[in-house]
């Protein structure tokens, strides 16, 4: 017997992605979605007027950051397994059904999409750094950060994230190893922003701060894990 289908919501974190949102929006496989949510977080363009305009839901973020734009969707979903997407075109929106396949079944809680293109000499040696740290301090080997990923709402409830910038992703992936998540990596394609501005891989400097970001965000948290041991 198939196994059920799935309420997928999409959740799309956005920036001032007025110049591509739109395009992102209408290129979405009809159908495969229950409800779709624009995270916009703190945007001085039209992102959000643009995601309304396309049918979907907004969630407004109270300050800047992308952990703060996905906790402000967090907050406002309704469906019981949630899809996270790139707002730039990057990434391919139909491949969430071969994603979500392994939670459908019931074999995984979050699955990530592990990238096999797409990714600047800068950002692979960060990403490679960031998983090398988890997997001194954790012993589970990631092979990547990625943004396209899939997890059941209630487990990232679960998860109690706090990051409100770019170490949200690998607070997730910390986190589901500390609360013994079943986690899958399957591998994606992403290819390049379709329009817009590069706000963190295109700029050294940003990608600098993100990547520190990140790194801190895996020592904290381990460092945090250490102490409630050692406690215990």
């Amino acid at each position: 017997m198939a196994a059920p289908a799935l309420r997928l919501a999409l959740v799309i974190p956005a920036y001032n992605e007025e110049a591509v949102i739109g395009s992102t929006l209408s290129g979405l496989p009809p159908g495969l979605f229950s409800e779709v949510i624009v995270a916009v977080n703190g945007a001085t363009d039209r992102t959000a007027e643009i995601a309304q305009q396309h049918g979907a839901r907004v969630a407004l973020a109270t300050q800047k950051g992308y952990g703060a734009a996905c906790l402000a969707a967090l907050a406002v979903v309704e469906s019981p397994v949630m899809v996270f997407l790139q707002a730039d075109g990057s990434e391919d929106a139909a491949e969430a059904t071969r994603l979500a396949a392994p939670i459908r079944e019931g074999r995984a809680d979050l699955v990530i999409g592990a990238r096999t293109s797409g990714l600047r000499p800068h950002q692979r040696w960060g990403n490679d750094l960031a998983v090398t740290l988890i997997r001194w301090f954790y012993g589970v080997r990631y092979t990547d950060l990625g943004p396209f990923r899939v997890i059941r709402t209630e487990s990232l409830k679960r998860l109690d994230l706090r990051e409100l910038a770019w170490g949200w992703t690998v607070e997730m992936q910390v986190r589901a190893i500390e609360e013994g998540l079943r986690v899958v990596e399957l591998p994606v394609e992403c290819g390049v922003r379709q329009a817009g501005e590069e706000k963190v891989s295109g700029n050294w400097q940003a990608s600098l701060r993100a990547g520190w970001r990140i790194i801190a965000t895996v020592a904290g948290l381990a460092m945090t894990q250490q102490r409630r041991k050692r406690a215990g």
